[in-house]
């Protein structure tokens, strides 16, 4: 009997480590996976900046740009109110 039960013990230990390995695999599986998806939403997003900063740029030309012609349209249209009261007979 005593033969039998030293016998059960290494096959007891060698059952327990291949389950903690089988765990340590999916667990490692799982991390692996996590790690993956967060590295390509860093990549999509590194690409959003890029395209944003484009963007940001090309809107702050056209903001510069737009300016000067308001100005001038304002001015015109003080001008043109100008002009027209002058039109205005007196009573």
């Amino acid at each position: 009997m005593n033969e039998l039960a030293a016998n059960t013990s290494p096959l007891f230990s060698y059952g327990v480590l291949a389950i903690i390995i089988v765990v340590a695999l999916i667990a490692w599986f799982f991390v692996n996976r996590a790690s993956m998806r967060a590295s390509e939403q860093i990549r999509l997003l590194e690409a959003l900046l890029e395209e944003q900063k484009k963007q940001n740029a090309l809107l702050r030309r056209l903001a510069d740009a737009q300016p000067a012609t308001a100005k001038q349209q304002e001015e015109e249209d003080a001008v043109e109110q100008r002009d027209f009261i002058r039109m205005i007979p007196e009573r």
